[in-house]
Protein backbone atom coordinates (compact mmCIF):
# COMPACT_ATOMS: atom_id res chain seq x y z
CA UNK A 1 0.00 0.00 0.00
CA UNK A 2 2.87 2.44 -0.60
CA UNK A 3 0.85 4.58 -3.01
CA UNK A 4 -2.01 4.90 -0.51
CA UNK A 5 0.43 5.89 2.24
CA UNK A 6 1.87 8.54 -0.05
CA UNK A 7 -1.58 9.91 -0.90
CA UNK A 8 -2.74 9.99 2.70
CA UNK A 9 0.40 11.82 3.80
CA UNK A 10 -0.90 14.92 1.99
CA UNK A 11 -3.99 14.98 4.23
CA UNK A 12 -2.63 14.30 7.69
CA UNK A 13 -0.14 12.29 9.70
CA UNK A 14 0.61 8.75 8.54
CA UNK A 15 2.56 5.99 10.29
CA UNK A 16 3.00 2.33 9.44
CA UNK A 17 2.99 -0.84 11.57
CA UNK A 18 1.64 0.86 14.70
CA UNK A 19 0.91 -1.36 17.75
CA UNK A 20 -2.70 -0.76 18.75
CA UNK A 21 -2.56 -2.07 22.33
CA UNK A 22 -1.31 1.32 23.54
CA UNK A 23 -4.41 2.98 22.10
CA UNK A 24 -7.05 0.77 23.75
CA UNK A 25 -8.26 0.81 27.34
CA UNK A 26 -7.89 -3.01 27.42
CA UNK A 27 -4.19 -2.57 26.48
CA UNK A 28 -4.68 -5.37 23.95
CA UNK A 29 -4.26 -5.54 20.18
CA UNK A 30 -1.86 -6.26 17.34
CA UNK A 31 -0.46 -3.71 14.89
CA UNK A 32 -2.23 -1.61 12.27
CA UNK A 33 -0.76 -1.58 8.76
CA UNK A 34 -1.45 2.16 8.48
CA UNK A 35 -2.27 4.72 11.18
CA UNK A 36 -3.81 7.94 9.85
CA UNK A 37 -4.67 11.17 11.67
CA UNK A 38 -6.51 13.55 9.32
CA UNK A 39 -5.72 17.27 9.35
CA UNK A 40 -9.41 18.19 9.41
CA UNK A 41 -12.87 17.32 8.14
CA UNK A 42 -12.16 18.08 4.47
CA UNK A 43 -8.90 16.12 4.63
CA UNK A 44 -10.76 13.16 6.15
CA UNK A 45 -13.40 13.27 3.40
CA UNK A 46 -10.76 13.11 0.66
CA UNK A 47 -8.78 10.42 2.48
CA UNK A 48 -11.83 8.19 2.85
CA UNK A 49 -12.43 8.41 -0.88
CA UNK A 50 -8.84 7.35 -1.58
CA UNK A 51 -9.10 4.46 0.89
CA UNK A 52 -12.34 3.32 -0.73
CA UNK A 53 -10.90 3.54 -4.25
CA UNK A 54 -7.92 1.44 -3.12
CA UNK A 55 -10.30 -1.22 -1.71
CA UNK A 56 -8.43 -1.14 1.59
CA UNK A 57 -10.31 -1.92 4.85
CA UNK A 58 -10.51 0.86 7.42
CA UNK A 59 -11.71 1.41 10.95
CA UNK A 60 -11.97 4.33 13.35
CA UNK A 61 -10.51 4.39 16.84
CA UNK A 62 -11.22 7.08 19.41
CA UNK A 63 -10.31 6.68 23.07
CA UNK A 64 -10.08 2.92 22.53
CA UNK A 65 -12.77 1.90 25.00
CA UNK A 66 -15.55 -0.56 24.20
CA UNK A 67 -13.27 -2.20 21.64
CA UNK A 68 -11.30 -5.45 21.34
CA UNK A 69 -8.52 -5.42 18.75
CA UNK A 70 -7.52 -8.97 17.84
CA UNK A 71 -3.96 -10.22 18.27
CA UNK A 72 -3.21 -10.18 14.54
CA UNK A 73 -3.91 -6.48 14.38
CA UNK A 74 -5.68 -4.69 11.54
CA UNK A 75 -4.81 -5.17 7.88
CA UNK A 76 -5.76 -1.77 6.60
CA UNK A 77 -6.06 1.85 7.74
CA UNK A 78 -6.86 2.82 11.32
CA UNK A 79 -8.19 6.37 11.44
CA UNK A 80 -7.66 8.34 14.63
CA UNK A 81 -9.14 11.80 15.10
CA UNK A 82 -6.53 14.05 16.73
CA UNK A 83 -6.33 17.66 17.90
CA UNK A 84 -8.28 19.21 14.98
CA UNK A 85 -11.32 17.35 16.29
CA UNK A 86 -10.89 18.18 19.99
CA UNK A 87 -13.07 21.29 19.84
CA UNK A 88 -15.90 22.73 21.92
CA UNK A 89 -18.23 25.68 21.54
CA UNK A 90 -21.42 26.78 23.25
CA UNK A 91 -24.59 28.13 21.64
CA UNK A 92 -27.12 28.94 24.33
CA UNK A 93 -27.78 25.71 26.22
CA UNK A 94 -26.25 23.61 23.41
CA UNK A 95 -22.68 22.29 23.56
CA UNK A 96 -21.12 21.39 20.21
CA UNK A 97 -18.08 19.13 20.51
CA UNK A 98 -15.63 17.64 18.05
CA UNK A 99 -15.68 13.91 17.49
CA UNK A 100 -12.43 13.38 19.42
CA UNK A 101 -13.51 15.42 22.45
CA UNK A 102 -13.37 13.22 25.59
CA UNK A 103 -16.88 12.44 26.82
CA UNK A 104 -15.86 12.73 30.48
CA UNK A 105 -14.42 16.21 29.85
CA UNK A 106 -17.63 17.23 28.06
CA UNK A 107 -19.69 16.08 31.05
CA UNK A 108 -17.58 18.19 33.41
CA UNK A 109 -17.67 21.16 31.01
CA UNK A 110 -21.46 20.99 31.04
CA UNK A 111 -21.58 20.97 34.85
CA UNK A 112 -19.20 23.95 35.07
CA UNK A 113 -21.53 25.85 32.77
CA UNK A 114 -24.57 24.89 34.85
CA UNK A 115 -26.02 22.70 32.08
CA UNK A 116 -27.92 19.52 32.93
CA UNK A 117 -28.14 16.35 30.86
CA UNK A 118 -24.66 14.84 30.82
CA UNK A 119 -23.93 13.94 34.45
CA UNK A 120 -24.39 10.24 33.57
CA UNK A 121 -21.39 10.48 31.23
CA UNK A 122 -18.89 11.57 33.89
CA UNK A 123 -17.42 8.07 34.08
CA UNK A 124 -17.61 6.87 30.48
CA UNK A 125 -14.03 6.70 29.09
CA UNK A 126 -14.81 7.31 25.43
CA UNK A 127 -14.92 10.10 22.87
CA UNK A 128 -17.91 12.09 21.69
CA UNK A 129 -17.82 10.31 18.33
CA UNK A 130 -17.77 6.90 19.97
CA UNK A 131 -20.62 7.87 22.28
CA UNK A 132 -22.76 8.78 19.28
CA UNK A 133 -21.95 5.60 17.33
CA UNK A 134 -22.60 3.31 20.31
CA UNK A 135 -25.35 5.41 21.90
CA UNK A 136 -23.25 5.19 25.05
CA UNK A 137 -25.01 5.38 28.37
CA UNK A 138 -25.06 4.67 32.08
CA UNK A 139 -27.37 4.94 35.06
CA UNK A 140 -30.48 4.53 32.89
CA UNK A 141 -29.57 7.38 30.56
CA UNK A 142 -27.89 7.50 27.17
CA UNK A 143 -26.63 9.77 24.41
CA UNK A 144 -29.90 9.72 22.47
CA UNK A 145 -31.65 11.70 25.22
CA UNK A 146 -29.53 14.80 24.73
CA UNK A 147 -28.08 14.54 21.23
CA UNK A 148 -29.38 17.14 18.78
CA UNK A 149 -27.39 16.26 15.66
CA UNK A 150 -24.12 14.76 14.47
CA UNK A 151 -21.92 15.78 11.56
CA UNK A 152 -20.85 12.67 9.64
CA UNK A 153 -18.22 12.07 6.99
CA UNK A 154 -19.42 9.04 5.05
CA UNK A 155 -17.16 6.46 3.44
CA UNK A 156 -17.70 8.00 0.00
CA UNK A 157 -16.54 11.40 1.24
CA UNK A 158 -19.95 13.03 1.64
CA UNK A 159 -20.35 15.27 4.68
CA UNK A 160 -23.83 15.26 6.16
CA UNK A 161 -25.58 16.52 9.29
CA UNK A 162 -28.00 13.99 10.74
CA UNK A 163 -30.59 14.84 13.37
CA UNK A 164 -31.04 12.46 16.28
CA UNK A 165 -34.09 10.82 14.71
CA UNK A 166 -32.18 9.98 11.52
CA UNK A 167 -29.49 8.18 13.51
CA UNK A 168 -32.02 5.52 14.61
CA UNK A 169 -30.67 5.38 18.16
CA UNK A 170 -31.78 2.50 20.37
CA UNK A 171 -30.11 0.66 23.25
CA UNK A 172 -26.34 0.74 22.49
CA UNK A 173 -27.14 0.77 18.77
CA UNK A 174 -27.33 3.33 15.99
CA UNK A 175 -27.49 3.45 12.23
CA UNK A 176 -23.73 4.18 12.26
CA UNK A 177 -23.02 0.60 13.25
CA UNK A 178 -24.51 -0.51 9.91
CA UNK A 179 -23.35 2.29 7.63
CA UNK A 180 -19.70 3.37 7.39
CA UNK A 181 -19.07 6.90 8.52
CA UNK A 182 -17.05 9.00 10.97
CA UNK A 183 -18.59 11.38 13.52
CA UNK A 184 -16.58 14.60 13.36
CA UNK A 185 -18.89 16.77 15.48
CA UNK A 186 -21.97 16.39 17.68
CA UNK A 187 -24.36 18.85 19.33
CA UNK A 188 -26.01 18.24 22.69
CA UNK A 189 -29.16 20.08 23.74
CA UNK A 190 -28.90 20.56 27.50
CA UNK A 191 -31.02 22.23 30.16
CA UNK A 192 -29.96 25.09 32.46
CA UNK A 193 -29.49 23.87 36.03
CA UNK A 194 -27.74 24.58 39.31
CA UNK A 195 -23.98 23.96 39.10
CA UNK A 196 -23.64 22.85 42.73
CA UNK A 197 -26.51 20.36 42.46
CA UNK A 198 -25.17 19.00 39.18
CA UNK A 199 -21.65 18.63 40.60
CA UNK A 200 -23.04 16.77 43.61
CA UNK A 201 -25.04 14.45 41.32
CA UNK A 202 -21.99 13.74 39.15
CA UNK A 203 -19.79 13.01 42.16
CA UNK A 204 -22.42 10.63 43.56
CA UNK A 205 -22.55 8.73 40.28
CA UNK A 206 -18.75 8.67 40.03
CA UNK A 207 -18.41 7.31 43.56
CA UNK A 208 -20.94 4.58 42.78
CA UNK A 209 -19.06 3.55 39.63
CA UNK A 210 -15.72 3.43 41.42
CA UNK A 211 -17.24 1.28 44.17
CA UNK A 212 -18.99 -1.18 41.84
CA UNK A 213 -16.82 -1.33 38.70
CA UNK A 214 -13.12 -2.20 38.21
CA UNK A 215 -12.25 1.14 36.64
CA UNK A 216 -8.71 1.07 38.04
CA UNK A 217 -7.99 -2.03 35.95
CA UNK A 218 -7.34 -2.28 32.21
CA UNK A 219 -10.81 -3.02 30.85
CA UNK A 220 -13.19 -1.88 28.12
CA UNK A 221 -16.35 -1.18 30.09
CA UNK A 222 -19.35 -3.51 30.02
CA UNK A 223 -18.65 -6.45 27.72
CA UNK A 224 -22.25 -7.60 27.16
CA UNK A 225 -25.48 -5.77 26.48
CA UNK A 226 -28.18 -6.22 29.09
CA UNK A 227 -30.96 -8.49 27.76
CA UNK A 228 -34.51 -7.11 27.98
CA UNK A 229 -35.71 -7.05 31.58
CA UNK A 230 -32.49 -8.39 33.07
CA UNK A 231 -28.82 -7.65 33.65
CA UNK A 232 -25.90 -9.43 32.01
CA UNK A 233 -23.88 -9.18 35.23
CA UNK A 234 -26.58 -10.99 37.21
CA UNK A 235 -26.73 -13.83 34.70
CA UNK A 236 -22.94 -14.22 34.59
CA UNK A 237 -22.70 -14.22 38.37
CA UNK A 238 -25.52 -16.77 38.60
CA UNK A 239 -23.43 -19.02 36.37
CA UNK A 240 -20.67 -18.87 38.96
CA UNK A 241 -18.24 -17.25 36.54
CA UNK A 242 -17.14 -14.25 38.60
CA UNK A 243 -13.37 -14.37 38.93
CA UNK A 244 -12.92 -16.95 36.16
CA UNK A 245 -9.70 -16.36 34.24
CA UNK A 246 -8.03 -17.57 31.08
CA UNK A 247 -4.46 -16.59 30.32
CA UNK A 248 -4.06 -12.98 31.36
CA UNK A 249 -7.78 -12.12 31.22
CA UNK A 250 -10.27 -12.42 34.07
CA UNK A 251 -13.98 -11.87 34.64
CA UNK A 252 -13.92 -9.18 37.30
CA UNK A 253 -14.70 -10.20 40.86
CA UNK A 254 -16.13 -6.71 41.41
CA UNK A 255 -18.53 -6.62 38.44
CA UNK A 256 -19.26 -9.73 36.39
CA UNK A 257 -19.92 -7.82 33.16
CA UNK A 258 -16.32 -6.57 33.07
CA UNK A 259 -13.33 -8.54 31.80
CA UNK A 260 -10.00 -7.19 33.00
CA UNK A 261 -6.48 -7.48 31.64
CA UNK A 262 -4.37 -8.73 34.54
CA UNK A 263 -1.22 -7.57 32.79
CA UNK A 264 -0.44 -9.81 29.85
CA UNK A 265 -3.81 -10.71 28.36
CA UNK A 266 -4.21 -11.42 24.67
CA UNK A 267 -7.37 -10.88 22.66
CA UNK A 268 -7.70 -14.65 22.40
CA UNK A 269 -7.91 -14.84 26.21
CA UNK A 270 -10.74 -12.31 26.26
CA UNK A 271 -12.58 -14.09 23.43
CA UNK A 272 -12.30 -17.37 25.33
CA UNK A 273 -14.02 -15.81 28.35
CA UNK A 274 -16.66 -14.16 26.15
CA UNK A 275 -17.55 -17.50 24.57
CA UNK A 276 -17.53 -19.22 27.97
CA UNK A 277 -20.02 -16.67 29.31
CA UNK A 278 -22.28 -16.88 26.25
CA UNK A 279 -22.31 -20.68 26.34
CA UNK A 280 -23.10 -20.88 30.06
CA UNK A 281 -25.83 -18.23 30.02
CA UNK A 282 -27.41 -19.82 26.94
CA UNK A 283 -27.38 -23.28 28.49
CA UNK A 284 -28.68 -22.23 31.90
CA UNK A 285 -31.12 -19.42 31.04
CA UNK A 286 -31.80 -19.82 27.31
CA UNK A 287 -30.58 -16.25 26.75
CA UNK A 288 -28.11 -15.28 24.02
CA UNK A 289 -25.92 -12.52 25.40
CA UNK A 290 -24.73 -10.09 22.76
CA UNK A 291 -21.47 -8.23 23.11
CA UNK A 292 -21.44 -4.50 23.60
CA UNK A 293 -17.74 -4.26 22.74
CA UNK A 294 -16.76 -4.17 19.07
CA UNK A 295 -14.36 -6.91 17.96
CA UNK A 296 -12.03 -5.71 15.21
CA UNK A 297 -9.04 -7.03 13.29
CA UNK A 298 -7.58 -10.45 12.66
CA UNK A 299 -6.91 -13.27 15.13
Amino acid sequence: MPSLVSRLSHYGTVREHVPLARYTTWKIGGPADIWFEPAGTEALAVALQYIREAHVPWMIIGKGSNMLILDGGFRGVVIHLGEPFVTLRKEGATLIAGGAYPLVRLAYDAVRRGLSGLTYAGGIPGSVGGAVVMNAGAHGQDTSRVLSYARIVWEDGRVEILRREALEMTYRTTRLQRERGVVVEAAFDLTPGDEQSLRKEMNTLKTHRLRTQPLQEACAGSVFRNPPGDYAARLIEACGLKGTHHGGAQISELHANFIINRGAARASDVLHLIHTVQSCVKERFGIELKTEVLVMGEG
